[in-house]
């Protein structure tokens, strides 16, 4: 139970209540990072500890954002590892999860922490985002968006509004320095159909790491022509 006090004061923090049942979950998942990542590369970060914090509660802090704990079906674009999809999950079992990677490595890892952890109501998708948000079961249909992913806040709009139901929400999980990047992300945001509502801090316990939750509310339809094939985006994001 080492981390349980850690993890449950990051859930107190967000208003959402915490068990034993949910700190085994974390536990079996933090161990089949470590497991899986001695064969494919998940994560450089591989302390214990530091999983727990970097990965597990950073996290479960986009429900800082409080209006996601409303939305029930939620897709994680680019998750990686599984974050943040696995762990809102986790500590929300009523949410319908979709977690979508290009990469079929971490796809399979993924369906092992789901089974593993007896996870329901949760889907993996191998593929790129600008092609699944062209089917008409995923464009347009999700309550809200979420995505750790690398690319710039403009690259990272094109990819994950088309998938937002009007009224829905785009969280975008950036580091600390972000004035430059919200900026040049503007227009984009604004020709995919979105406006940015918030930006919201966020710090994790017991440690000097920051980040903000990038709120960006779907106010209009995504127009036909985005997104635009795989690999436009990031080659010519949206000025």
């Amino acid at each position: 139970m080492q981390y349980y006090d850690l993890l449950s004061s990051a859930c107190i923090d967000i208003g959402i209540s915490f068990d034993e049942e949910i700190y085994n979950n974390f536990i079996k998942y933090k161990d089949l990072i470590k497991e899986w990542n001695e064969k494919i590369n998940l994560t450089a970060i591989t302390e214990d500890e530091d999983i727990i914090k970097k990965h597990f509660i950073d996290s479960i802090k986009i429900y800082k954002f409080s209006p996601l704990k409303e939305c029930k079906k939620i897709m994680d674009i680019g998750t990686g590892a599984g974050f943040p999809g696995i762990p809102m999950k986790i500590i929300d079992s009523s949410k319908e999860i979709v977690l979508l990677d290009s990469l079929n490595k971490r796809i399979k890892f993924l369906n092992e922490v789901v089974n593993e952890l007896a996870l329901t109501n949760i889907t993996t998708l191998h593929g790129r985002a600008e092609d699944y948000s062209r089917k008409e079961e995923y464009r347009e249909k999700s309550d809200a968006v979420v995505s750790r992913a690398v690319a710039n806040l403009a690259v990272l709009s094109e990819f994950c509004i088309p998938y937002v139901k009007l009224g829905g929400y785009f969280v975008a999980m950036k580091g600390p320095a972000i004035d430059e990047e919200i900026k040049e992300g503007e227009n984009a945001i604004s020709t995919l159909g979105g406006k940015i509502e918030d930006i919201i801090k966020v710090q994790i316990e017991e440690s000097d790491l920051q980040h903000n939750l990038v709120v960006i509310k779907k106010i209009k339809n995504t127009p036909q022509k985005y997104p635009r094939k795989a690999g436009t985006a990031a080659k010519s994001p949206i000025k």
